[in-house]
């Protein structure tokens, strides 16, 4: 699958951005702009919209950043952890190193966004519209998934231990190469994906099997 990454051939020469947490309000536009090393604490902003930027060593912890857009964005070593992104859009973004933990992307749309090396522990992405994405060695521990839209989604070396899918249809979706341990889903959800047969074993509660 060929998933669109940032099209960084396509920035200007990003603006470096000196005092990003007095800048971002409701409804501030930002494009073609570089920003690192900014903490800011518990934001509470909407409607935001970030363009063509590469955000470093960001941390925004526990704070609202709803109904807001970010295309051909890269976060690299950034901290969202508790952060609401809920209504928001992601398109051709990447995450590398990032720290999503308990982030909620309720009602959001994910299209074509990478997640590398990334901590998306306890995240909700539920009612969201996903597709296009790659979840390549990220932590999806406790993670739900509820009455989603999937579409050509990767889960490469992704831990999805404990995760939650409910009314999620994984048909075709390969979850060979994730761990499912704990996996809480329905029959009706899981049928159609593809595993491994070593994964098997993990499943077999959905049939009221128990191995000794």
């Amino acid at each position: 699958m060929n998933i669109l990454k940032p099209q960084k051939v396509l920035f200007d020469k990003l603006k470096v951005i000196e005092n990003f947490a007095l800048e971002l309000t409701d409804d501030a536009e930002f494009e073609n702009v570089s920003v690192e090393n900014c903490f800011i604490e518990n934001p509470r902003v909407n409607e935001v919209s970030i363009e063509k930027a590469v955000l470093k060593n960001v941390s925004i912890v526990g704070g609202n950043l709803e109904k807001s857009s970010f295309t051909d964005v890269e976060f690299v070593n950034c901290n969202f952890s508790n952060t609401s992104f809920e209504n928001s859009s992601f398109v051709r973004c990447e995450f590398n190193n990032c720290k999503l933990t308990g982030c909620n992307f309720v009602d959001s749309r994910l299209y074509n966004v990478c997640f590398a090396e990334t901590n998306m522990n306890y995240a909700n992405l539920s009612l969201a519209s996903i597709e296009n994405i790659l979840f390549n060695n990220t932590g999806l521990k406790s993670a739900n998934f509820q009455e989603n839209k999937l579409k050509n989604i990767v889960f490469k070396e992704a831990d999805l231990t404990s995760a939650n899918f409910f009314k999620t249809s994984l048909k075709g979706i390969d979850l060979s190469d994730a761990i499912i341990s704990g996996l809480n889903i329905s029959i009706e959800d899981i049928r159609g994906a593809e595993i491994g047969e070593y994964q098997a074993g993990d499943l077999l509660y959905l049939i009221g099997v128990k191995i000794k």
